[in-house]
Formats: C-alpha cells, structure tokens, sequence
C-alpha cells in the first residue's frame, strides 16, 4: 500500500509540473507577443520624399564676408541658414531673418538690408519677407513686406506696399521697381505723398 501511494503521489507532483510549465509556457507567450507588437510601430519608415525636404546643411549664428580681389563687398549674417541642395533650383533659406551689410569695395557701407525672412535661389534671386528695410549710404529708407532682389541684374521689385522716407519727404504707394541703391527709383501707383512741416 505504500508503494502505491507514493506511486500516486508521484503522478500528481508531475501533473502540476506539467500544468506549471504549461501555464508559464502561455504566459510567457503571451508577454512576448504582447512586447513584440508594442515594439512593432517604434521605428516608423519615413518616406522618401520627406528626407528629400530636409536641409543638406544648417548653420547657427552665421556670419560671412564677400569680397572681391581683396576688397569686402558684402557682409550677412543670420541666427540661423538652411541650404537645401537636392531642391530644383537649390536655395538657402533664412527663416529667423537676415542682415545684409554691402560696401562694394568701399571702406564705409553704401547700403543696408534687414528682413525677418529671406531665401536666395542658387542664380542669386533673393526673396524677403516681413518687416523688410532698405537703408541707401544718403540714409533714405524703403520700407514693404515683400521685395524681391535680382543680385546680378542689381534690380529690387516688389507689387506689395511700400513706404519710402526721404529727407524732404515721404512717399507711398503699390509696386515698386528700383536699383539696389534706390537712386532710380519707381512706383507703379503712388497712394500718398507726406511733406514733412516746415521747421521755424
């Protein structure tokens, strides 16, 4: 009689090993494929053309000097520049703004620019944006939201608001075409003209 009841017990202790390790068996299962599809969608495959819209190159605190044979043409810097070559056409792009420094050679600047956004195509077309100022060396200002400067041609344009402020007076108007220096100047269609009052 003893043999049998621990013949029996020995049945039973491996029946609830079985069960055991049956059970951890499934909930080990279980835990894996529940790891498994959390991890799944982790990685997401980014397409093709968003990695094509991302910049070749950014620059922070950019400043750089231009010169020609030896003489400083022009100064820019910008807090930040992103160069996108694999665009068509390839252009760099200033979205915290710009500043543009020209001297052409000259010891003292003829001519300031400022915008708060600008983007220049590889053939030298400069697009600005918000808050845009010209300042020329006879400290006359052109003041718009959007001007466009054709570096090579040295042709600045614009079919938005301008405002320009000269010493004797203040003009206005809708469209506007000029040299980068403002000395031969138009505006499509004047709006206002402003003296100033005479000073006794």
């Amino acid at each position: 009689m003893p043999a049998l009841k621990s013949e029996f017990s020995t049945v039973i202790i491996k029946e609830s090993i079985f069960r055991f390790k049956g059970y951890s068996a499934a909930v080990v299962l279980i835990l894996l494929t529940i790891t498994l599809l959390s991890c799944e969608n982790k990685i997401p495959t980014i397409p093709k053309s968003d990695l094509l819209s991302l910049p070749s190159l950014t620059a922070r605190d950019f400043y750089t000097v231009v010169t020609d044979s030896g003489r400083k043409q022009l100064v820019l810097s910008a807090p930040i520049v992103e160069q996108y070559d694999k665009a068509d056409p390839q252009y760099s792009e200033f979205k915290s703004g710009i500043k543009v420094v020209v001297y052409q050679g000259k010891v003292d600047p003829v001519l300031w620019v400022t915008a708060k956004y600008a983007k220049c195509t590889a053939n030298n077309l400069w697009e600005l944006r918000d808050s845009v100022v010209v300042i020329n060396e006879n400290n006359e200002k052109l003041e718009t939201e959007l001007l466009f400067w054709n570096q090579e041609k040295d042709r600045i344009y614009t079919n938005s608001f301008v405002k320009i402020t000269g010493q004797d007076e203040v003009t206005q108007g809708i469209g506007f075409e000029s040299d980068s220096h403002l000395t031969k100047r138009r505006i499509f269609k004047v709006t206002a003209i402003i003296y100033p009052p005479d000073e006794k």
